[in-house]
């Protein structure tokens, strides 16, 4: 199966339901901070393939929420400059395998990049993807 580095907030119960998931299909996942992680413009760019920037915000950030940044009033660069200082702005998971890096965590698209076993999908049906909704322990935390 494939080998994922996977970046996230951890503690997040979320990220741990689709680490799970990963697993569960037989992946070996490597958690890494994604808030501690010092990224590069280029690198964080390299996420987020032909997604529309505005997509590339975490609409469940603070700052996000109270309005104070839109996230469609970025460009590109932009976008990456106050992401650079904000790691909570990034939607996550931001994910690597293969020298494929994607954002955002669908099952489907997952299914279809590095396969899902039918009975991760089966327990994972019907399962909030999409917010971080309370703390956990259970990730292990990269080098």
């Amino acid at each position: 199966m494939a080998r994922i580095t996977f970046y996230t907030k951890i503690g997040c119960l979320t990220s741990a339901k689709q680490v799970d998931l990963l697993r569960l299909s037989g992946h070996d996942v490597e958690v890494c901070d994604l808030l501690a992680h010092d990224w590069s413009a280029a690198e964080l760019r390299s996420y987020f393939g032909k997604m529309p920037v505005s997509a590339w915000f975490n609409d469940k950030s603070p700052r996000v929420k109270s309005g104070e940044i839109d996230p469609h009033a970025f460009d590109h660069e932009g976008a990456l400059a106050v992401m650079m200082t904000d790691h909570l702005l990034i939607r996550r998971p931001l994910m690597e395998s293969g020298g494929v890096r994607v954002c955002g965590f669908d099952p489907d698209s997952i299914n279809a990049w590095i396969g899902l076993s039918e009975h991760a999908r089966a327990a994972g049906a019907g399962q909030n993807y999409s917010s971080c909704t309370q703390p956990s322990t259970a990730v292990q935390v990269c080098p």
